[in-house]
């Protein structure tokens, strides 16, 4: 079947009708492939050429109809991305070669897996895979790059020519709890304690928290966990991404999709997190205080949304990138997978090299992780 070919600088040009009849259409799709998120993120100027986030997305279309299409960006720099390739750019300035601009498909500061080969069918998917091919050969570009793609498209890659990468990240997951106490009572006893004296703490020091919905979120609520977002990046001593105004756009746009939990602390709000969820997931983003207060990080980004999750009947809770001592709070090493192209033969052979040491590791390291595995023997089969 014969497509017509599209690179897209703007969604605003393919249409939030057009956009989200093909996400619909994928088994893996999520929240953060929206047109609405997306659209904040470029609209609100957080991702865009300005902040080395030059959308480029690769569309493929039968007369009207949007067959296929490729979230991706030209970047000029590897913030944003969580999956590390610094060294490998360090490489080529060192040789005197430019790794910068690269392409990259990935949803903009989201390490969430989901579908990146956005396709109808399988004809439309080995298509995109083959412009994909043409784009990134006849380009300037040094590589190109899928983050976080689910393993069969990483797969479908593979047999394209790219070389795979895994990663871990760490997910709870929920067969169907009554209550928090009926989750806790699945846990190693030394575990079930630590999470107790965790909780008696924020509680103790009179803490009360509010499960605020998009649609119940007014500005203030916003502006607040602004604050909270800009002060943890501070603490870093790093730069925050995102602006107020991606924020407020994804409140309006997609608010059957957002939930803000709110720390309270003698009539005051002292921290918030923020999450994204659909009815099988929920997704941690982001959280933040502007007050101390002993075990507030563990109760606001993960016991709250547990109790979320063990309320709404949502399976599986994506705690973010990174962080094995989730696993002590009952979240477990899940496998990551991304793909990648350089178009230096020489510096592909090596990196290649790298990537099989590196698997072999990463296998160890989630094998190692299982066997600290911080449920009771007759839960762990359902939760490994």
């Amino acid at each position: 079947m014969n497509y017509r070919t599209r690179i897209v600088p703007s969604l605003s040009e393919i249409g939030q009708a057009a956009w989200d009849g093909l996400l619909q259409a994928q088994a893996d799709g999520n929240p953060f492939l929206s047109f609405a998120f997306l659209h904040a993120l470029h609209e609100s100027g957080s991702a865009s050429s300005k902040t080395g986030w030059q959308p480029q997305f690769l569309t493929l279309w039968r007369g009207d109809w949007l067959e296929a299409a490729l979230p991706l960006y030209v970047k000029s720099h590897s913030y944003g991305e969580y999956v590390f390739d610094w060294a490998w750019a360090d490489a080529y300035q060192r040789n005197g070669l430019d790794y910068y601009p690269k392409l990259l498909s990935a949803i903009p500061f989201t390490p969430v897996t989901g579908s990146r080969l956005l396709a109808r069918d399988a004809p439309a998917q080995t298509a995109l895979i083959n412009a994909m091919r043409t784009l990134q050969v006849g380009n300037d570009v040094s590589s190109a790059h899928v983050l976080y793609a689910p393993e069969a498209q990483a797969q479908a890659l593979r047999d394209a020519g790219f070389m795979l990468r895994t990663g871990v990240q760490f997910h709870w997951l929920n067969p169907g709890y009554q209550n928090f106490e009926e989750f806790l009572a699945t846990l190693e006893q030394k575990k079930r304690k630590n999470i107790r004296a965790e909780r008696r703490k924020v509680s103790d020091a009179g803490v009360t928290f509010r499960h605020v919905t998009g649609e119940q979120a007014t500005e203030a609520d916003w502006r607040f966990f602004k604050r909270c977002y800009d002060h943890t990046y501070a603490e870093h001593y790093s730069t925050p991404y995102l602006n107020l105004d991606f924020f407020l756009r994804i409140g309006t746009a997609m608010p059957q999709h957002v939930l803000l939990v709110v720390a309270e602390q003698d009539g005051k709000p002292v921290a918030s997190s923020l999450l994204i969820h659909d009815r099988h997931t929920l997704y941690g983003r982001y959280w933040g205080a502007v007050r101390h207060v002993p075990c507030l990080h563990f109760e606001t980004a993960y016991y709250q949304p547990i109790e979320f999750c063990i309320a709404q009947g949502i399976r599986c809770f994506e705690g973010g990138a990174q962080g094995e001592h989730k696993m002590a709070r009952g979240f477990l090493p899940q496998k990551t997978w991304s793909a990648h192209w350089l178009a230096h033969p020489a510096f592909a052979d090596a990196i290649e090299r790298f990537l099989r040491q590196e698997k072999d590791g990463i296998d160890s390291y989630i094998g190692e992780l299982n066997d600290r595995n911080p449920f009771k023997a007759a839960q762990a089969g359902f939760q490994s």
